[in-house]
């Protein structure tokens, strides 16, 4: 028998206000650049400043005794106040969405025709519900600089259902990710290299035998393949050696990274660091580098067409419209000026924090790298860590360390026998750094490595060693030993 249940539920509706600002937060300086001019664009109240001008501008003003006495006139009238809307303080801040004093720091290569853009341009083109055009943009914001999705789908879609307060489903991910899949270049946005193979080998167009085979080593012989022992793979697949050799060579001439394939991509044009931390006389100093970003503010024209019509005691119908139109477009930009400096203060004040705990990372290098996680940073500023997980994200600092991604100086660790908290990137150093000190003609195990670092105070499994190791994009002992 069926009945009717009531029961109620609080759920947190995020404001366009809040989406706004969080979508803001996920963009690094490049993206955030187009997405203000894109605004400037789309909004005619919003108009960027000259630097030059802005400083005259103020120069005026400290000459001007009128000013007040427009504001007041402004702020009279019942029926528009611009006080609801913006003030002279945040209409001034506006003004400077980056730091005055900070100098301008040039790019290091300037990114034009990037792969996210080509990629893109290929989505947008596809007839899809807006749901799953959102989905298939945030897959392709995930993508690694070689061409990888990565990420964990079922977290994905639940961040995105969080932010744009949708109802999407794992199901719709994975359709999304199979069509971007079969994009250019081919084999982009795989899981992992065998997949990425996979997708190449079924759009490459070669001879349909040795495809056949070809595919039969990858989906049946992998770790064969991958170890070269070719002599199994022929033996278990039964066939000669003609098409082994063809086969193999057809694999040999695929890309195992598709993110830098002939479209350039973030990496080829090289990266434009978030931040910029610097050692001056013995101190640290941290910047945005955003001295390049147009600054905007409310067009005073706007304004003062909205001071004029008000006057009027009686308004036509077209009047009326575009007063309301008017009024929508500067609430608009009020919001959008006033998340571009939240932005930038929550930036930097993760930023700053990221520093301080690892401050010895930016002294002494890696393998002073603590373990730190998302909820660490989250606990120490009051933020939640989705936030954290947004500014992270495909943003760069650049230090007397080099350029590093934000994320990496998020790692879980362990603590050795000493009572020292180390973290995997430490381990991974460690590694490397054993590797390369190892006899070239008998090369160490997994297991040796394992048993070196035991000695050291750090209890570490070997299959965690092979893990490390091919993160590292180590070969195994075999492949690495010299004749």
């Amino acid at each position: 028998m069926l009945g009717l249940n009531q029961r109620m539920m609080q759920s947190q509706k995020l404001t366009p206000q809040q989406i706004q600002y969080q979508k803001l937060l996920q963009l690094n300086n490049l993206s955030l650049e187009q997405r203000i001019k894109t605004e400037l664009e789309m909004n005619p109240v919003l108009e960027e400043i000259d630097e030059m001008e802005l400083l005259q501008e103020q120069d005026n003003n400290d000459n001007k005794d009128n000013d007040d006495e427009f504001e007041d006139e402004v702020s009279s009238d019942d029926e528009f106040d611009i006080e609801d809307f913006v003030n002279e303080d945040e209409i001034e801040f506006a003004n400077i969405n980056r730091s005055p004093n900070e100098e301008k720091v040039a790019p290091i290569a300037a990114a034009y025709n990037t792969m996210s853009d080509h990629l893109l341009d290929q989505l947008h083109l596809l007839d899809l519900p807006e749901e799953e055009m959102i989905i298939g943009e945030n897959i392709i914001g995930c993508l690694t600089p070689d061409g990888y999705f990565t990420e964990d789908m079922t977290k994905l879609i639940e961040e995105i259902n969080e932010v744009e307060g949708l109802n999407l489903t794992v199901e719709q991910g994975e359709k999304v990710l199979k069509l971007i899949q079969r994009f250019d270049p081919p084999g982009i946005a795989a899981r992992d290299l065998k997949e990425c193979l996979l997708i190449q080998l079924e759009e490459a167009g070669f001879d349909p035998y040795y495809t056949f085979i070809a595919k039969k080593i990858l989906e049946e012989e992998y770790k064969n393949f991958t170890n070269k022992r070719y002599d199994l793979i022929k033996k278990n697949l039964d066939i000669t050696d003609n098409a082994l050799r063809t086969a193999i060579g057809l694999i040999q001439k695929l890309n195992p990274k598709p993110g830098e394939g002939n479209i350039e991509s973030e990496r080829a044009n090289q990266i434009t660091p978030d931040f910029i931390i610097e050692k001056v006389d013995g101190n640290y100093i941290i910047t945005l580098n955003d001295r390049a970003m147009p600054s905007v503010t409310i067009s005073p024209d706007y304004l003062e067409m909205l001071d004029h019509n008000k006057r009027k005691k009686k308004k036509k119908a077209h009047e009326r419209e575009a007063n309301k139109f008017i009024r929508e477009k500067v609430e608009s930009a009020k919001w959008f000026i006033y998340s571009l400096e939240q932005r930038r203060q929550t930036l930097m004040k993760i930023m700053r924090t990221i520093f301080e705990k690892q401050h010895e990372f930016f002294e002494f290098g890696p393998r002073a790298l603590k373990p730190m996680i998302y909820k660490d940073i989250a606990d120490e500023i009051g933020m939640d860590i989705s936030t954290i997980s947004r500014v992270v994200n495909g943003k760069y600092v650049q230090s007397p360390q080099g350029i590093h991604e934000l994320k990496y100086f998020f790692s879980e660790g362990l603590t050795t026998d000493g009572g020292t908290e180390i973290s995997n990137k430490h381990i991974k150093e460690l590694i490397k750094e054993i590797i390369e000190n190892e006899p070239k003609k008998k090369p160490f195990s997994d297991d040796k490595i394992a048993k070196i670092l035991q000695d050291k105070g750090i209890h570490i499994a070997r299959r965690t060693v092979a893990k490390y190791r091919e993160q590292l994009q180590i070969p195994v002992a075999r492949l690495r030993k010299e004749y």
